[in-house]
């Protein structure tokens, strides 16, 4: 994972606890010499910990002290033992169900003029009790950062332990809450953005790699943009970002739009923005959307600092298209375009070899329905594209617009997509009826170029 939690989460806890350790006296200075991969006796130790932080003795401020403690204490731990740790939360700190099913008595048998309180002891019940001491790690300096990285973590590891997942519901539920996208700010990010900002935008890039700072500048260069969310209490963490080149027509070859030696844009005459990358910076944020108001927020930008410009669209990766092709049976592929003519050709059929050679114009028409057959399909029984670029567009209200050969000849681009890439237009008056239509019936509009393809 790309974070740096320990040092945070260390000058935090100087910041709450000047005195250090000493000043929390004797438990604190247990708390810290737990061995790094937890063994029994440690666990008991950190529960104790852990139940005077609920406790709260002493207030919510020395309750919040020891919460830093804690933390600083969990980052120093192996990851044996921040597994023992997630289990421990995971396994006793839950909701009480004795006081669950009390609540629930206490409803049933309420008068009418005591349902209020009935039902708010009940909502007061179903609250683990873990969620108390994860508030209390918010309350300390950079402690949200602290736990989205503490969610990275638990993502990756719900998969072996699936017992963590409560324990990871509970986080996503509250960072879902602290991260409404009411309480984010827009910032454009520039060449005069700090350097600490500049080093995250090269680390975190997830479609199109940043190979150096010349490379980095070329991406902030008069004629392009951008844009990145943030929350207040992560000022230099960028949540996500998007890039933004400003051209005329819509971009065709991402390899084109990247090139450092490319003169630059007249911005007075472009027409267009094209969004050619949106990246995720924070996997423990993973599935709490704001992504869609990124989009919308960057276009209201744009449209007021370049009024000329008359369309907004991407050029995206298809990273499921190679995969989906090599993987979907013979007889299902013959049922759609372009399926036949693939399978007709001679062996091997790769079209990673089709795109780097001279392909027959038939290989290459072959390709481009099968990848607009995969583009325009859902998954079974779901109004949900298949793949997960197209889905994330789609449900923000975009059109298929235009299929790109060989658009993107880097490693990455032949091994997942085959060279493809497409445009997503998003056609502003538009945007509210097509994202209603695909969310809630699967519809996926569509150009003329994409429906003569699929013809």
């Amino acid at each position: 994972m790309q974070r740096q939690p320990v040092s945070i989460f260390e000058r935090a806890f100087k910041k709450l606890v000047p005195g250090g350790l000493e000043s929390m006296g004797r438990r604190g200075s247990d708390i810290m010499n737990i061995a790094e991969d937890l063994p029994e006796s440690d666990l008991a130790t950190v529960k104790e910990w852990i139940d005077d932080c609920l406790a709260e003795n002493g207030g919510q401020v020395e309750a919040r002290k020891r919460a830093a403690l804690l933390g600083r204490a969990y980052l120093k731990l192996s990851m044996t033992g921040r597994t023992r740790f997630l289990g421990l939360l995971a396994e006793h700190y839950g909701v009480n169900e004795a006081s669950v099913e009390s609540a629930i008595d206490q409803w049933h048998n309420a008068k009418a003029n005591e349902k209020t309180k009935a039902a708010q002891s009940l909502r007061k019940a179903l609250i683990p009790s873990r969620t108390a001491l994860l508030k209390q790690f918010n309350g300390v300096p950079s402690g949200v950062k602290f736990l989205v990285d503490m969610r990275e973590e638990l993502l990756q590891l719900c998969k072996d332990y699936p017992e963590l997942k409560p324990l990871e519901t509970d986080l996503r539920d509250l960072l879902a809450t602290w991260f409404d996208i009411g309480l984010l700010q827009l910032e454009e990010i520039s060449w005069n953005s700090s350097g600490a900002i500049l080093e995250k935008l090269i680390a975190y890039e997830a479609v199109h790699a940043i190979k150096s700072w010349s490379d980095l500048k070329n991406r902030l260069d008069f004629d392009r943009r951008c844009f990145a969310f943030f929350h207040p209490n992560m000022p230099d963490e960028p949540l996500i970002f998007v890039e933004v080149a400003l051209v005329n027509g819509l971009a065709d070859n991402v390899q084109k739009l990247l090139d450092e030696h490319a003169p630059t844009q007249d911005i007075d005459k472009a027409d267009t923005a094209i969004f050619y990358s949106i990246s995720n910076a924070q996997q423990g944020l993973a599935g709490i959307s704001f992504g869609n108001f990124l989009i919308k927020q960057v276009v209201s930008k744009l449209q007021v600092e370049f009024p000329q410009l008359k369309q907004f669209a991407t050029l995206s990766p298809i990273p499921g298209f190679r995969r989906w092709l090599e993987n979907t049976p013979a007889d299902q592929l013959t049922q759609l375009p372009g399926g036949e003519e693939w399978l007709s050709s001679p062996p091997p059929r790769d079209p990673v070899r089709v795109c780097q050679a001279d392909p027959t114009g038939a290989q290459q028409e072959a390709i481009m329905k099968l990848a607009a057959s995969y583009l325009c399909s859902l998954k079974p029984g779901k109004p949900r594209a298949n793949d997960p670029v197209a889905n994330f567009h789609l449900s923000n209200g975009a059109q298929v617009a235009r299929l790109n050969w060989m658009a993107d000849t880097s490693d990455k681009g032949l091994k997942q997509s085959a060279g493809l890439m497409v445009n997503y237009l998003y056609e502003l008056p538009k945007i509210v009826d097509r994202s209603n239509r695909y969310t809630s019936e699967g519809v996926i509009s569509q150009s003329s170029h994409i429906k003569k393809l699929l013809k």
